[in-house]
């Protein structure tokens, strides 16, 4: 096995930062536990460097007409597409999710890129002829200007894809500020950029950690940030953002429900419940970790719950298991330790996944799916966002019950209903408090044509992530009122008209 460690840098205006960093850190393979490379962490200085250029390149980039974007987005998808294994890989690699999710990660992201590719359309305007004698007018949307991606580890590809591709296609520069546990897949992206023929600059990447985010959250010319994280970094994130006079899509954190009616096809509810709980090892912010059986079908839903758990292969990302390990050490102790907490509050252990054999390295993060019944609301495994592959079960004795459970909850990012019942389905879509809702769905995690956000504590600002929200986010309004003379034009050209 390679023991070598890889020097990871800054991006900056198409190049390589040749600068000396200050500070490193260290970038783990989950699935070894082996030191893979050395990260640059940015200073505030470094990261002026960085905006000051994304700053120079955004006034050229804004003012570069839509035919011009559309065709560096349309080039930038091919490349992507192209070398999406490579990326998956880089994921695997660093994260530790298995090769099957890292592709599948890539591959929502090509959506947003899609998606962005209709900008022409997208950034259309509209016109009122006549409002008044000889007076029209209409409105017109015009790019920021820098704007901040801040990603977390969970999803190093699919994130910055969210918020990029559309950031760009509006005519605004970027500096995409990665994880620092993999942020290999977000160097990798950003180099497919200059090849897609993206002039230098528009797409910068600096590496750091509370000093580069502090920096970029306070500096004049950052006209916007897209965050995702947990909840208080979200908060934090939003007020500093916005107490420095930007606009702010901060999402946080999740504790996705997913109710189960008596009248459900269990098998489908167990399958989803397995493969929404523990798909990632948990690292989702759409993860399923409260699974509510309305009664009387708990003790039968467990049961095939169980049993497919007993079929999962937890180990080496490249292996062909259906589980990786955990993104850290420090962050499987961390969900080892809420499994002991659990345990102590008097959860029924069902599924220990602190047990059992794993398919990689002696040093891996490892830990397994775990299940746990009867978990009451004042559990921390409830209470709490573990980001790990703990599925909690809660009983009650009715749809009113179980609704009440997910209204009540701080959080209000996904939730899912598995019923046959079409008048409950609907019902729920309308009564429950969460920005996005899945109908015997386990993970409603919607296309880049519709936007991604939740409601209370799980978004902070008034904006959610791609789609035509993403759209007006990076772009600002603008009316013009216009009244002309008769003007003439004059000239002969027979050619084809074009457009450049």
């Amino acid at each position: 096995m390679s023991t070598e460690i890889k020097r990871i840098t800054h991006l900056v205006g198409g190049s390589v930062w040749t600068g000396v960093a200050e500070r490193t850190s260290k970038v783990y393979n989950p699935a070894t536990g082996q030191v893979t490379g050395e990260l640059d962490l940015a200073s505030a200085a470094t990261v002026d460097e960085v905006v000051k250029v994304a700053h120079e390149a955004s006034k050229a980039w804004g003012q570069m007409s839509l035919t011009k974007r559309t065709q560096v987005l349309f080039a930038y998808r091919e490349l992507v597409n192209r070398d999406k294994e490579r990326i998956a890989a880089l994921i695997t690699a660093e994260h530790g999710k298995v090769l099957s999710d890292a592709l599948g990660e890539v591959t929502r992201g090509l959506e947003v890129i899609e998606f962005a590719c209709g900008i022409p359309h997208l950034l259309k305007g509209g016109f009122s002829e006549g409002v008044s004698t000889k007076v029209d007018v209409y409105s017109i949307r015009q790019p920021l200007g820098v704007s901040a991606v801040i990603s977390p580890f969970n999803f190093p590809a699919m994130v910055p894809m969210w918020f990029v591709p559309i950031a760009v296609a509006c005519g605004n520069s970027v500096v995409i500020k990665p994880s620092e546990k993999d942020p290999s897949a977000a160097n990798a992206m950003a180099e497919l950029w200059k090849e897609a023929g993206l002039p230098d600059g528009v797409v910068n990447v600096v590496h750091g950690d509370k000093e580069s985010v502090d920096r970029l959250l306070e500096h004049p010319d950052v006209k916007s940030v897209s965050f995702v994280g947990s909840t208080p970094i979200a908060k934090y994130v939003y007020e500093t953002a916005t107490r420095n006079g930007k606009r702010v899509q901060a999402l946080g954190g999740a504790k996705n429900h997913m109710i189960v009616l008596p009248d459900a096809d269990l098998d489908l509810a167990a399958d989803a419940a397995v493969n929404a709980g523990f798909g990632s090892a948990g690292e989702r912010c759409m993860a399923i970790s409260a699974l509510v059986a309305v009664e009387p079908i708990a003790d039968e839903l467990i049961g095939k719950i169980k049993e497919r758990m007993g079929r999962l292969k937890t180990g080496d990302g490249t292996r062909g298991c259906d589980m990786g390990p955990l993104v850290t050490g420090p962050h499987r102790d961390k969900v080892a330790g809420y499994v002991a907490a659990g345990v102590e509050a008097g959860a029924d252990l069902v599924v220990d996944g602190r047990e059992g054999d794993f398919d990689g390295g002696d040093d891996g993060f490892w830990l397994g799916p775990t299940l746990f019944d009867k978990v009451t609301p004042e559990m921390s495994i409830y209470t709490d966002e573990i980001f790990g592959p703990v599925l909690s079960v809660l009983r009650t004795s009715s749809y009113d019950a179980a609704l009440e459970l997910v209204n009540s909850n701080p959080y209000g990012n996904g939730t899912a209903i598995f019923t046959n019942d079409g008048g409950a389905a609907r019902r729920f879509q309308n009564e429950v408090e969460v920005g996005m809702v899945g109908i015997n769905v386990p993970i409603p995690v919607p296309m880049a044509y519709y936007s991604f956000g939740g409601w209370k504590n799980s978004l902070f600002g008034d904006t959610h992530a791609h789609g035509t929200e993403g759209v007006h986010f990076f772009t600002r309004g603008k009316v013009v009122t216009s009244r002309w003379l008769d003007p003439s034009h004059g000239g002969l050209n027979l050619g084809f008209p074009t457009h450049d």
